[in-house]
């Protein structure tokens, strides 16, 4: 199977592509397609975190749980949101504790490729949604495919920071060798939780000083 994916990535993660697993999402997402469901992000958006974060540029790993369900809403990027459109309450949120934690002002943007551009991943635990229904492909495969991307990052990098903000990502970390990676805990940026240890947590000049320990750029947090 031809996946359209960043080179890099496409190499790495080639063994993927044709487990059983994976066709069966190509074939779930093909019929919903089929039967008039509309899906988001765009099907050329669906991989855009990797595109965004080649795997040789790869430095810290911030992992959502599924793609925004609204119109316009998502674009293949974890808590982020093209021009244009208003940041979420989560997204909101993050900044918040950006403005706390580092002093940077309060972004009008939503948009966070740029951090993706400097070796963010911005990935999200299931790739696509149906319209209006959070979750609704939570059980069709991408978890399988997800969890392999963090096997493979854990097992042929070092020094990534991984950055687990609610229980969801948290049960990711058994997939994590933490001797030779960061893990970052925190409470989930929603208006829910944010006040129960994601407010204070620090994560992203944490996230600046572990990458500096080790020679490698900062990250200039300001989308």
């Amino acid at each position: 199977m031809n996946v359209q994916i960043e080179a890099s990535w496409k190499e790495v993660l080639k063994q993927e592509f044709t487990k059983p697993y994976f066709l069966q999402v190509a074939a779930h997402l093909k019929t919903e397609k089929a039967s008039g469901a509309t899906i988001y992000p765009p099907g050329q958006l669906i991989f855009h975190a990797f595109d965004q974060t080649p795997f040789d540029q790869l430095k810290a790993v911030i992992l959502g749980q599924d793609p925004y369900h609204g119109a316009g809403q998502a674009h293949g990027l974890s808590f982020s949101v093209p021009n244009g459109v208003t940041p979420p309450p989560s997204l909101g949120n993050i900044y918040k504790e950006l403005h706390t934690d580092i002093g940077m002002p309060i972004p009008k943007t939503g948009n966070l490729t740029k951090w993706a551009q400097q070796g963010v991943l911005l990935l999200n635990a299931v790739l696509t949604v149906r319209a209006n229904e959070p979750a609704s492909h939570a059980k069709i495969g991408w978890m399988d495919f997800t969890d392999a991307v963090i096997r493979k990052i854990s097992a042929e990098k070092k020094g990534v920071v991984f950055l687990l903000w609610g229980r969801f990502a948290q049960e990711k970390q058994v997939l994590i060798d933490e001797t030779v990676h960061h893990v970052l805990k925190a409470a989930h940026p929603s208006p829910f939780s944010a006040d129960k240890g994601f407010f204070g947590c620090k994560h992203f000049s944490k996230t600046n000083e572990l990458l500096r320990a080790q020679g490698l750029e900062a990250i200039d947090w300001n989308p």
